[in-house]
């Protein structure tokens, strides 16, 4: 009998920690931002250690969380905001990482040599640098200037494999692209984080876009989005995470300082997309239009 108990413990023991490998949490820490950038990164660090003792494995911060919207106008003392991947700020994040044991997905504006990007640097756990994101699509329109500071991304689309689950990085513009999120579920990311800086009435698109692309890749896929009245925009939080079948797993967040906490089972990934199999009906051969072609295809 006790043979048998001690084999029913060690079978619980073992489901417990098999469990334990798919239940994972996620945060989405969205936060106003002023013009006093280390004031900034403190409060990020505040928000962060308050999700960790929630239980969060993984945190995303928003868009440029570092600084305020500087984008908003085209300035080239702004480009003294700009820091190396080995700055003050990410070596500060990895110190909180390591400290918390748990990966952060820190979004900044890096330089690099003579070139600028709007990045999101990935820190494991154990608070090593497993890489960064370089956005792709940069936009250039009112109040967004990017394509002023900011050169499209030449890191392709990286998955980062933490120690939680393998990632990928979609900010703002790059949601409305297709493509880069495919790519990120084909090579073998389960979640997708996009952190953003979106303002006025827009809510509802990003619901919609964000939705699509989850369900189209069988992912978890989690909007984190900047907050607070600047200058010129009131950007309006509301961060929430979507499912691989399409569904908010909470309420968004409301338009204060805020995080947006879910757990969510890596399980339902393999199992929705067993139920809807468009992995294996994809027919790329056919595709090579849009990748040889930049113009509209009814313009040609």
């Amino acid at each position: 009998m006790t043979r048998y108990l001690n084999f029913v413990s060690i079978c619980k023991i073992f489901i417990l920690r098999r469990k334990g490998e798919f239940l994972i949490k996620l945060a989405g820490i969205q936060i106003s931002c002023s013009e006093e950038k280390e004031r900034n990164i403190e409060k990020a660090v505040k928000f962060a250690q308050i999700a960790t003792e929630k239980g969060a494995n993984l945190i995303c911060f928003q868009e440029l969380f570092t600084t305020h919207w500087f984008p908003r106008e085209m300035n080239k003392r702004y480009f003294s905001l700009a820091e190396k991947m080995d700055g003050p700020t990410i070596t500060r994040m990895q110190r909180l990482a390591a400290e918390n044991k748990v990966v952060l997905i820190c979004p900044i504006f890096e330089t690099e040599e003579d070139s600028f990007f709007n990045s999101a640097i990935v820190i494991d756990a154990d608070g090593a640098i497993l890489g960064s994101y370089r956005k792709i699509h940069v936009p250039q329109i009112p109040l967004w200037e990017e394509r002023y500071y900011f050169s499209s991304g030449d890191h392709g689309f990286p998955v980062f494999k933490t120690k939680f689950a393998p990632i990928g990085v979609q900010i703002c513009w790059d949601n409305f692209f297709p493509e880069g999120s495919r790519i990120l579920a084909l090579k073998g990311a389960k979640i997708l984080f996009c952190p953003t800086a979106a303002a006025f009435a827009s809510q509802q698109k990003w619901e919609t876009v964000i939705s699509g692309n989850a369900v189209t890749n069988g992912v978890y896929s989690f909007r984190v989005n900047r907050v607070g009245s600047e200058e010129k925009q009131d950007f309006y939080g509301r961060s929430f995470c979507i499912s691989p079948e399409g569904e908010l797993l909470d309420k968004p967040t409301g338009m204060k300082d805020s995080i947006a906490l879910v757990e969510i089972d890596l399980r339902n990934i393999d199992k929705t997309r067993k139920e809807w199999p468009f992995f294996k009906d994809r027919r790329p051969e056919t595709y090579r239009k849009i990748c040889s072609e930049k113009k509209p295809i009814q313009e040609l």
